[in-house]
């Protein structure tokens, strides 16, 4: 089949990536708001930029679904 497709409008484009990140590895500012924390997980554009952080995994997924992105696990 041969027939073009157009990718730009598809759900591919509104993928994001979560993935865990250790709270020591973290500036100071942030690890003082972690209440206790070991990892947190932080959302990203396939770019890099990083959209969100916050307390754990479902949390990072119910953000990027709420907000009509595909979120992705990054292990």
């Amino acid at each position: 089949m041969n027939t073009a497709y157009d990718f730009a409008n598809t759900i591919a484009h509104n993928i994001v990536y979560v993935k865990p990140v250790a709270v020591a590895d973290l500036p100071e500012d942030i690890r003082s708001q972690a209440q206790g924390a070991k990892t947190l997980y932080a959302v990203h554009r396939e770019n890099g930029e990083q959209l969100a952080l916050v307390a754990d995994r479902k949390l990072a997924y119910l953000l990027a679904r709420q907000h009509d992105m595909a979120p992705v696990s990054v292990h």
